[in-house]
């Protein structure tokens, strides 16, 4: 009997609000989808917003082994080998400048800056919202030190605008010095020119073998669109922002009801 090939060879799922249900653990009927997958013969390739530092303990907790791409894009991690194969800096002066420009338009912001590397420190300004992670983020209070040293992106928080109004504001102002998306609640980002999941899940994708046309891929935001718009198929989660939804070949159920598996194992149920 000649064998099934898969439809997809690469199975591409954001981390938080999509893999991961809202306790930050992936289901067993989720686990045993991706195992199905895996038997037909396609690739499981994590694309998070989370730089390397904030989401290893993730992948270790999962056994997670292959590629995994990081930082909205930025960085290309080994998980197996806990190696960063590649990674992309935003220009400081850059940075600087579009934090000047924005905030013009908006009144002051808070800040918070990620710095490149395996162990890159999460510097914050004092106002700036946090959410919890896996290691304490180290306040400043002279916004220099944001840019001391190599930064993968930088996140923007306004104590009235709500994300995407404040997105937009930085658009508008920024947007030809930095890109600008929304990764979450209270996440908005400002990350090097030109750079998105989707330019990471392509040089990942190459060192696979495997072309956009053979790709699935799973989001659940804003960030997500150009990882949609690269992949030959995009699935919005149930919890997905409207403007993930609006370009989605599909949507299916929410994150903590298996959303991923509801969409594997129909694709992959005879794949042999």
């Amino acid at each position: 009997m000649t064998a099934t090939p898969p439809p997809y060879r690469l199975v591409a799922t954001d981390l938080d609000g999509t893999l991961l249900r809202s306790d930050e653990t992936v289901s067993d009927r989720t686990r045993a989808a991706l195992a199905l997958a895996g038997a037909a013969g396609a690739a499981h390739l994590v694309v998070t917003g989370r730089p390397v530092a904030w989401c290893r303990h993730i992948l270790d907790a999962l056994d997670y082994r292959g590629l995994a791409v990081c930082g909205q894009g930025a960085q290309v991690y080994h998980a197996g080998e806990h190696r960063l194969l590649t990674s992309v800096t935003l220009d400081r002066k850059l940075a600087a400048l579009a934090v000047e420009k924005v905030e013009a338009e908006t009144g002051p912001l808070h800040l918070a800056a990620s710095r490149d590397g395996l162990d890159g420190e999460l510097l914050v300004t004092p106002g700036y919202r946090i959410l919890e992670g896996p290691r304490p983020p180290v306040p400043v209070t002279d916004r220099s030190e944001l840019w001391a040293e190599p930064l993968n992106k930088l996140y923007l928080q306004h104590p009235d605008l709500d994300d995407d109004a404040l997105a937009e504001a930085a658009r508008a102002a920024a947007g030809g010095l930095v890109d600008v998306t929304m990764a979450g609640a209270g996440i908005v980002e400002l990350l090097p020119l030109g750079l998105s999941k989707a330019t990471g899940l392509s040089l990942a994708a190459r060192r696979l073998g495997v072309k956009a046309a053979d790709t699935i891929a799973f989001g659940d935001m804003p960030n997500d669109v150009p990882m949609f718009a690269w992949a030959g198929h995009g699935v919005a989660m149930a919890n997905a922002h409207e403007e993930l939804k609006a370009v989605a070949d599909e949507v299916t159920a929410s994150n903590d009801e298996d959303g991923i598996a509801v969409v594997i194992e129909r694709l992959f149920a005879t794949a042999r």
